[in-house]
């Protein structure tokens, strides 16, 4: 049986329109890095290119890519303006650095512009905050964001330089001229090969190991993760000894090795898996290099040093705990970060503005600790007993 007609069908219909996103362009300040051993810059001369061929500006501060082997010629020529004074690039509304802003520099931004930087999480207080809030700045930390796998892409990038450099490091450190025992990293003909323990399992862990084996070293990494340690073992595709974090294995594997690696990944405080007295027992002239050292370090005997005194010796071994790692190479890991920041800049301008990028990408929306002003980092709320807010309660 045929349904009955309804004269409502013939009426006229309200026509949906989808609503386009109006690309924007952004005005970049690029500032010259001011932290002591910080030497790294956020975009090369070939990523300011590729920003300025999409509309978009970029203010570079003089000297800026120096210590990076960037000059100010090259960023002229990708199209950037160069500018001696600080204070005209800090009025960009979005600044793109390296180190977080310090107390000079948050006074030279303007009131609701936008920073993106690392965090530095451990050497914020409750005066930082505050003088941003003030400024109604919108802050984003470059180690929070996150691909769509849940990945920390900056993180990520960064644990690669230092898993790789940590080797080199150690290998330099060895040698007679460092106070080493004169030890040559390399498997030799006749020659028992060096032996490595790593602690942990992730990036930094798995190209520390990547660069040892390719130097003919004999590897052992020690982790709680028994799928991670899985997971090495297929991505190394070389028979290496791993273990769960065992006091008695890992004692036996660090009386016997010339280096020890502490890569322990960790999202806040690193926890110490190495007692002072296991380090007791290391051979005279063995070296450590504890990459973890920037969140707390995973050796109970480190202690912070600087790429100018690196090292120092408890119980007769070399001690490596240098923050920044990358920073000792900066052209490379300039040009990595520029790998990360470029795309994020440009798909930011693509959707709209920061505003419309936050509500359409989660993993930028991840990297969000202040937002105009208002405290959305649980983590800093905690740690300074301050009152945070969703950032999805503010932005509809």
């Amino acid at each position: 049986m045929e349904s009955p007609f309804n004269p409502t069908e013939l009426m006229p219909k309200e026509e949906r329109l989808a609503v386009a996103i109006k690309k924007g362009s952004l005005i970049i300040g690029l500032p010259k890095e001011r932290e002591m051993e910080e030497k790294r810059v956020c975009l090369t001369p070939d990523a300011i290119a590729a920003l300025v061929a999409n509309d978009h500006k970029v203010i570079v501060e003089q000297g800026a890519g120096d210590h990076a082997h960037f000059s100010d010629s090259e960023y002229q020529k990708a199209g950037a303006s160069i500018e001696s004074d600080p204070k005209k690039v800090f009025e960009c509304p979005l600044i793109l650095k390296v180190a977080p802003v310090n107390d000079q520099e948050i006074d030279l931004l303007k009131p609701h512009s936008t920073v993106i930087s690392t965090l530095n999480l451990k050497s914020k207080d409750l005066y930082y905050i505050n003088k941003l809030q003030e400024k109604k700045i919108t802050a984003i930390a470059l180690e929070e964001l996150t691909e769509h796998d849940g990945s920390f892409p900056f993180v990520s990038s960064l644990s690669e330089i230092s898993g790789l450099s940590a080797i080199y490091i150690a290998a330099e450190l060895m040698s007679k001229s460092h106070e080493g025992k004169g030890q040559l990293f390399g498997n030799i003909s006749g020659v028992p090969p060096t032996e490595i323990v790593i602690f942990g399992s992730g990036t930094a862990a798995v190209w520390a190991a990547k660069t040892a084996l390719n130097l003919g070293a004999s590897v052992k990494i020690f982790d709680n993760s028994t799928s991670n340690l899985r997971k090495i073992q297929s991505e190394l595709k070389h028979p290496i000894y791993t273990s769960t974090l065992q006091p008695k294995n890992m004692l036996k594997a660090l009386r016997r090795c010339d280096v020890a690696v502490g890569a322990i990944e960790c999202h806040h405080r690193t926890p110490v898996v190495v007692s002072g007295e296991m380090v007791s027992f290391m051979k005279k002239g063995s070296v450590i290099i504890d990459i973890s050292i920037d969140r707390g370090g995973c050796f109970e005997t480190s202690q912070l040093t600087s790429h100018q005194k690196p090292t120092f010796k408890k119980f007769d071994v070399i001690h490596y705990c240098v923050p920044n790692i990358p920073s000792r190479y900066p052209k490379t890991a300039s040009v990595s970060m520029s790998n990360i920041c470029t795309p994020i800049l440009l798909d930011l301008a693509e959707k709209g503005g920061i505003d419309n990028a936050l509500r359409l990408d989660q993993g930028l929306k991840n990297g969000v600790y202040l937002y105009q002003g208002v405290l959305t980092s649980s983590t800093i709320g905690d740690q300074l007993g301050l009152t945070h807010t969703n950032i999805n309660f503010l932005i509809f």
